[in-house]
């Protein structure tokens, strides 16, 4: 049984069709990247699994549990969390105060401090700047807290949307280091990267949506070698 299943979707803005009928699903233990341009629906869907849209028809699956209609917050109990495009860290509040936030669903103190240990442990820096704020932290910096604050529910799976967006290619390359990190130690992972490159390279299967439809699915090596692929999002 897939962990997560999304089922002829369609999402609207207004009278605007954003995602127009897809399905896919992500098994326990992938890494699955969605890929392709801006406005191709990426967003909306990641938005739309954590409960923050409704669609208008489809549903989402989480572990066989119809969430379709379920609130974003009782989302983020039943084992997902979300690192939101742009980071979103609350800029007023200190690093250990934002790390905190990302816990509220916990109820075990000695629990949550053992998972708060693990975040410092792979993120070292987030340990350094524990006591300043959120809004005087690097871009990259930012990016760290955001996903050690989504780890700090302890999820089973974590949806990301363009944790590369705006970092150097060194932090981008730690960032893509630590996510395959996070895959590791057992937290599955769906991806959406406009850096196909990377994305493709850490993932285990992909699909390429263009205008709210996936164009093209399957392993994330047979894509990186597809002509088409390579011609639009590979920059090759």
């Amino acid at each position: 049984m897939a962990m997560l299943e999304i089922k002829d979707l369609e999402v609207y803005y207004g009278m605007i069709q954003a995602i127009k009928g897809i399905s896919f699903q992500v098994n326990e233990g992938e890494v699955i990247a969605l890929i392709g341009a801006n406005g191709a629906g990426k967003t909306t869907i990641l938005h739309t699994v954590t409960g923050l849209l409704s669609p208008k028809c489809g549903s989402v699956l989480f572990e066989g549990k119809d969430i379709t209609k379920v609130p974003a917050h009782k989302i983020v109990s039943l084992g997902m969390a979300h690192v939101p495009e742009g980071r979103r860290v609350f800029a007023e509040l200190t690093v250990y105060e934002n790390l905190k936030m990302g816990a509220y669903t916990r109820k075990d103190k000695n629990e949550m401090e053992q998972t708060l240990e693990s975040v410092y442990q792979r993120f070292p820096r987030l340990r350094e700047r524990k006591n300043q704020l959120a809004g005087t932290l690097s871009g990259g910096e930012q990016q760290m807290l955001a996903m050690g604050r989504a780890l700090m529910s302890h999820p089973k799976i974590i949806l990301m949307d363009e944790p590369s967006m705006g970092l150097s290619p060194i932090l981008v390359n730690q960032i893509f280091d630590i996510i395959e990190e996070v895959s590791k130690s057992g937290t599955t992972v769906l991806l959406v990267e406009q850096n196909a490159k990377k994305a493709l390279a850490i993932a285990d299967r992909a699909y390429v949506l263009e205008t709210g439809k996936i164009v093209l699915e399957g392993d994330a090596d047979q894509l990186m070698n597809d002509d088409s692929i390579k011609k639009a999002y590979l920059g090759e």
